[in-house]
């Protein structure tokens, strides 16, 4: 088992390679945006686990003081090596000072809840993927007052972060962003400021959409794809329809940018969300599942 501290360029090629290769194999992805920001060479938190013939790999995302991010991936067709993976990833979390782990399961399945319950985990969250044919036949329609433009890099990071945290307040991944995590998506490849929409009113910036284009990932996702990414309303705005308004523009900003079909996550117990979703046609394409586990702290000394 070969544990990462520090991810080189050739070991961040190596999961690229692994990763593209399930997703065009099964259209699943296998690790989320916070698993490629920790792998930034010098971050020093992230670790990562190979399996020794390099089939399986293990990311451990640690952004948030005791908790951690599990995602395991394992090549198409290999034997099944993410047991031991997880086994070995728990001990690191416990000689790090152990934490609350989440481990996530993408397009999850039967054999994937066996594997959660086996270690000792317990469900927590379910998240829909949600898909939707573009361009929608309704236009945008703004409450009275509001002006939107795009993001200026270098200008608007303080006000998003505070808006997007008060919209996620107790969310366990997007209600806890700093401007630094903001500053470190935006040097991803993919991150473009013109498909980050901001919304203003009288009293400041009132929410945001932020889209993402997926290329092709032929045969599973023949065409490109695209994704709002995060979408929310400072809480004070609520009852406006500015949350309608701003996912109609983000998909109608994909449909400008030549993109055919919509996509999003939304967390199962959301009915807010999830209803709004669906009357705007949107339908649901997988599950993901979130399993919890506490894990103490080993004596290494």
């Amino acid at each position: 088992m070969q544990v990462l501290q520090h991810f080189t360029p050739a070991d961040v090629g190596r999961i690229r390679a692994l990763a593209h290769e399930i997703e065009s194999t099964t259209g699943v992805v296998p690790f989320g945006d916070d698993a490629w920001t920790g792998m930034h060479a010098g971050r020093g938190r992230d670790r990562g686990l190979f399996a020794e013939n390099g089939n399986a790999y293990a990311h451990l995302a640690h952004h948030h003081d005791d908790e951690w991010s599990l995602e395991l991936a394992l090549r198409p067709g290999a034997p099944d090596a993410r047991a031991e993976l997880l086994a070995t990833a728990l001990e690191v979390v416990g000689r790090e000072g152990g934490g609350h782990v989440t481990l996530w399961a993408h397009g999850a399945t039967d054999a994937d809840d066996a594997l959660a319950r086996g270690a000792g985990f317990t469900l927590e969250r379910e998240l829909l993927q949600m898909r939707v044919a573009l361009l929608l036949g309704d236009p945008v329609r703004w409450p009275d007052g509001v002006s939107v433009r795009p993001f200026v890099p270098g200008q608007d990071e303080p006000a998003w972060v505070a808006v997007n945290n008060r919209a996620f307040a107790g969310h366990p991944e997007q209600g806890a962003w700093t401007v630094e995590m903001l500053e470190q998506r935006e040097q991803e490849p993919w991150f473009d400021p013109d498909g980050l929409l901001l919304a203003f009113d009288a009293d400041g910036l009132a929410g945001s959409c932020w889209t993402k284009v997926h290329p092709p990932q032929p045969p599973s996702e023949p065409d490109a794809l695209g994704e709002i990414y995060v979408i929310g309303a400072d809480p004070s705005r609520h009852g406006r329809g500015l949350g309608r308004a701003l996912t109609a523009a983000g998909l109608a900003s994909l449909a400008d940018r030549g993109i055919t079909v919509g996509m999003l996550f939304v967390d199962a117990a959301n009915d807010a969300a999830a209803g709004l979703y669906r009357a705007l046609g949107f339908t649901t394409s997988r599950t993901d599942r979130a399993y919890g586990l506490d894990v103490s702290s080993l004596d290494v000394a």
